[in-house]
């Protein structure tokens, strides 16, 4: 099936089964920064934004994305790469696996919340695993990310 969206910006038309899930069509397609690691919605590696908001690619349908604005970490290039060297500087990127669905999760925090606490970004960031850090660098990073960019 022909599914009409528009992906970073852009028309697109999406090619895909009626039960493939959007994680597998964006590969497909091209978008390698969509990462699948559990096949379970727990680990947050396949975060993406519909319509603005982080959802989990590797969980919902491509076929009910019809009109819908997908953004992939490639349209929030620039965002990306400043939080990214936050991350390089407080010691919180290793294999960097985990790292296009982290950063979907913490700019979209950062367009919804305003001056969160402590708490309120371990909840938000709940579901977004990592392998390799203890994720004290993770949190120091969107810290100061949030501090700078006026979070």
């Amino acid at each position: 099936m022909r599914v009409a969206v528009t992906i970073n910006g852009r028309p697109a038309v999406l090619e895909a089964a009626a039960d493939e899930f959007l994680a597998d069509t964006l590969r497909a397609a091209g978008y390698a920064s969509v990462r699948r690691g559990c096949d379970t919605t727990n680990c947050g590696l396949c975060t993406v934004w519909v319509d603005g908001r982080p959802v989990l690619s590797c969980a919902i349908l491509t076929a009910r994305l019809e009109g819908k604005a997908i953004t992939t970490i490639e349209g929030v290039a620039d965002e990306a790469a400043a939080f990214a060297s936050l991350l390089v500087a407080e010691g919180a990127e290793q294999c960097g696996f985990c790292s296009p669905g982290f950063i979907m999760t913490v700019l979209a925090m950062k367009r919804e919340l305003t001056n969160p606490t402590d708490e309120e970004i371990i909840h938000y960031l709940t579901g977004n695993l990592c392998r390799c850090t203890g994720y004290m660098g993770q949190l120091r990073a969107v810290k100061k990310y949030l501090e700078v960019n006026g979070g």
